[in-house]
């Protein structure tokens, strides 16, 4: 099944949630100078207009990086506000949210020559958009399947890697696939960090993934969610977001919780975050 374009969720709360986790890991990674391989796994198409008819259908952008880009100029958290610059520097001006970044451009922008992107994406539509886009020449676009892509690309030439996976869960056999991929390629690259994007909603399949990974005897996992609302309100569609990180740099965690602790007050009263290690070193 590759019904599934993210343009019709650009920007939304989860996006906010993955997309700040993924700033910050990387910001860590570029204090040192030796050479990075990024690998996104789920890539999408890179940029994604919130003016097209796909964004404005469900306008989930309203609930999500509107809020912050409203409040961008009284934003306290220092994270919050340089991610709020990155995105500015998108928009065509500076005054006004226009685009909605994906987590190809969130790498890209930050990219630097010695380090390496490596981008999949499976949708044949949201490739061609993909292609589209102006990358630089050390960043591969691929037209495949992003789970068994990570598998052939390891281990990589670089020191360091980074790795993103972002499925859309579209099939409940995803979860455990995820779990099979990160086994895999823990095994060849055990020093890699690892971001794994899950959805939380009402069928409780992320519990799948969880319990995988728990039981898998990979070390160092940390995970975090971000709720829009409880569980009991919504009876259909994803309440919440979650993100897995293996090997997390340290105080990612402190990092994010004084992040998202901002981010809550501005998506609403409902709204909560949480985080927890679920299995330590």
């Amino acid at each position: 099944m590759l019904s599934y374009q993210h343009a019709y969720h650009a920007g939304n709360f989860a996006d906010v949630h993955k997309h700040v986790t993924l700033f910050a890991v990387v910001d860590y990674l570029l204090r040192k100078k030796s050479p990075i391989t990024y690998i996104d796994t789920h890539a999408g198409r890179g940029v994604y207009p919130l003016a097209a008819k796909e964004s404005q259908r469900l306008q989930e952008y309203r609930e999500g990086v509107d809020k912050l880009w409203q409040a961008k100029h009284t934003l306290n958290d220092p994270l919050l506000r340089q991610w709020c610059d990155a995105l500015a520097s998108l928009q065509p001006s500076p005054a006004a949210l226009t685009h909605y970044p994906g987590s190809p451009w969130w790498l890209h922008q930050r990219l630097r020559q010695q380090d390496a992107l490596q981008l999949f994406e499976l949708h044949p539509g949201e490739h061609r958009h993909l292609e589209d886009q102006a990358l630089s020449a050390n960043a591969m676009r691929t037209y495949g399947d992003g789970l068994a892509g990570l598998g052939q690309r390891l281990p990589v030439s670089t020191p360091r890697l980074s790795v993103l996976i972002d499925p859309s869960y579209e099939r409940k056999q995803e979860y455990q696939e995820v779990v099979e991929a990160v086994i895999q390629a823990m095994k060849k690259a055990r020093h890699a960090i690892v971001m794994i994007w899950y959805p939380l909603l009402p069928a409780g399949h992320h519990h799948i993934l969880l319990e995988g990974l728990a039981a898998s005897g990979i070390r160092n996992i940390w995970r975090s969610e971000l709720c829009l609302r409880s569980p009991s309100e919504q009876r259909h569609g994803m309440y919440g977001s979650g993100m897995v990180v293996i090997n997390p740099p340290w105080g990612l965690d402190e990092r994010l919780n004084a992040a998202m602790r901002e981010v809550t007050a501005l998506l609403g009263a409902a709204s909560h975050y949480r985080d927890e290690w679920l299995v330590g070193e």
